[in-house]
Parts: structure tokens; C-alpha cells; sequence
């Protein structure tokens, strides 16, 4: 079951430091390619009313397609009005975790301009199957043209010492057709059958991916747990804000339903809202309660 009522919904958000905002199935529904989008019942109040009263947030789509100033570009055309600055992919947070670790080579498989993020850190990026060597990691994200010659190209950088990591591992995400096929999981299946090794999710629900988003918004490690993650996905966000004792809310404008929030305790959500419209009432009883 929900750990906690609404009713101490507002409370919780009187102390939240910031927020971190799922992007398919919570604040908006697009096609497969990731275009063409519709905002959520609640999503461009509940956005503007954060950017008003100054409350950090960033939206964290698990999508890896493009980069995340053209995910951007494409809310404010669906009417959310958000800067670039306010979006993030499992690419921004690859590009967290690998400058962490000193990883200044990467194979990434995926759409060139995806890998905006990865560039911007410095790091040099060898595209799907194009020949290298000393490559340190294999980044594989979203990839519908992938090929037989790019997995030969991972398996021998895997045999040479290259750490495999991926943007996701999902097989489905929420559109507006139902869900749609997350093509680095398939990639990721094949690798790890034919080599055994299992990748390291950079995207959601990686811890690291939290806190890559909670640097970027200017927060405190001791910031965290006050953090609120908000998602229709009880293995992704859910699972992200348990593990970082962050607060949870799900949606159920999306993937799952009420039930599924409360399935496993690793992917409970502390709240569950049938839309972003019962958000909004509850954050104006916080501004109200300030």
C-alpha cells in the first residue's frame, strides 16, 4: 500500500528543496520518435507556480533520442514553458558520472546529436560502430538503427577493458499510442547474453542520475532527502527517490495505476495523485501555510 494520505501531502512539500519531474506519462504524452506532445492535465500550472515562487526542479526524461535543449525546445512548443536549463537526459547524467571517474573516451551508441552532453564535458566520443581503440566505456542509449557491425564493435571494446553503461534498461515508456519499445534495452539484451556482463545505468533510477540532477540544481548532498520525485513509474522514479530516502509521488497519468505504486516496497511511492492537477491544489496549500 501508499505509505502515507494526501493529507500530509502539502506538508511534505512546505520542506521540499527541489523537485525532480518524470517526462512521459507525467508531465506530457508524445509519439514514439519523442515529438509532437501534449501537456498533461496540470503540467504548465504546476511548472509556472514552481518557477514563480523560485523551487529548483529539473525534468528528467529517460529518454536518450536527443539532446536535452531539443527536449526542451519541444516542451515550450507543447506550451510548458521551460528554459533548456531545466531538462535532463541519461546522457547528462553519463556525462556526471563518467567525468566523476576520469572517463575522457566513450563509445555511445545512439543518435549523434544526442550526445550533446557528453561532448560538453570534454569527452570524446566514438559514434556506434566507427573504428577505435582505447575506448574506456560503451555508453549504449537510444538506437533504432542499430547494427550487427555495432555490437561487434562493443564486444571487442568489452574484451579490451571498456566498462559497459547504458541510459536505460526499461523495455517500454508511456505515449500517446501506449507504450513504445525503449530500444536500449533490447541492445542491452543482446550484449549481455552473447558477454555475460550486465550494464550500469547512468539513467533513472541510478542514484547517480539523482544526484547529478540535484547538483544541477544548485543543492546540497544534505539537500536530498528533501528532495520530491515525481513519476509514472514505480521502477524508475519511485525506486530512484526510496534508494536516495528522497519523498515520491506517482502519477497515474501514464504506465501504472494506483495499485502498482504500492506493489513492492523498493518502488512505493510515500504519494499517488490521479494527475498533476491534484499536485497543484496541494502545493497552494503549502504557499498558503508560508
Amino acid at each position: 500500500m501508499v505509505s502515507e494520505s494526501l493529507d500530509g501531502l502539502a506538508a511534505r512539500l512546505a520542506g521540499a528543496s527541489g523537485f525532480i519531474f518524470d517526462m512521459d506519462g507525467t508531465l506530457v504524452l508524445g509519439d514514439s520518435a519523442s515529438s509532437g506532445y501534449r501537456p498533461l492535465p496540470g503540467a504548465e500550472v504546476l511548472l509556472e507556480e514552481l518557477t514563480a515562487r523560485g523551487i529548483p526542479f529539473r525534468i528528467f526524461t529517460n529518454g536518450s533520442a536527443i539532446a536535452p535543449a531539443q527536449y526542451a525546445y519541444n516542451l515550450r512548443v507543447a506550451g510548458l514553458k521551460v528554459p533548456d536549463s531545466a531538462v535532463m537526459t541519461p546522457t547528462t547524467a553519463a556525462a556526471y558520472w563518467f567525468s566523476e571517474r576520469g572517463i575522457r573516451k566513450v563509445r555511445a551508441l545512439g543518435r549523434s546529436e544526442s550526445f550533446v552532453p557528453l561532448r560538453a564535458a570534454g569527452i570524446e566520443v566514438v559514434e556506434n560502430a566507427a573504428p577505435s581503440c582505447a575506448v574506456e566505456a560503451v555508453y549504449v542509449a537510444y538506437h533504432r538503427a542499430f547494427t550487427f557491425d555495432d555490437l561487434e564493435a562493443v564486444l571487442a571494446d568489452l574484451e579490451d577493458g571498456a566498462q559497459l553503461t547504458t541510459a536505460s534498461n526499461v523495455p517500454f515508456f508511456a505515449s500517446e499510442g501506449g507504450r513504445k519499445i525503449g530500444t536500449s534495452f533490447a541492445i542491452n539484451a543482446a550484449i549481455t547474453a552473447m558477454t555475460g556482463i550486465e550494464p550500469v545505468i547512468l539513467g533513472k533510477p541510478s542514484l547517480a542520475a539523482l544526484h547529478c540532477a540535484r547538483s544541477l540544481m544548485g543543492l546540497p548532498t544534505d539537500a536530498t532527502h528533501k528532495l520530491i520525485v515525481v513519476g509514472d513509474d514505480p521502477g524508475l522514479e519511485m525506486r530512484m527517490a526510496r534508494a536516495a530516502s528522497a519523498a515520491s509521488i506517482g502519477v497515474t497519468t501514464g504506465l501504472s495505476d494506483a495499485t502498482d505504486f504500492g506493489a513492492h516496497a523498493d518502488e512505493q511511492a510515500d504519494f499517488v495523485v490521479r494527475s498533476l492537477d491534484e499536485l497543484c491544489v496541494r502545493l497552494g496549500e503549502r504557499i498558503d501555510a508560508v
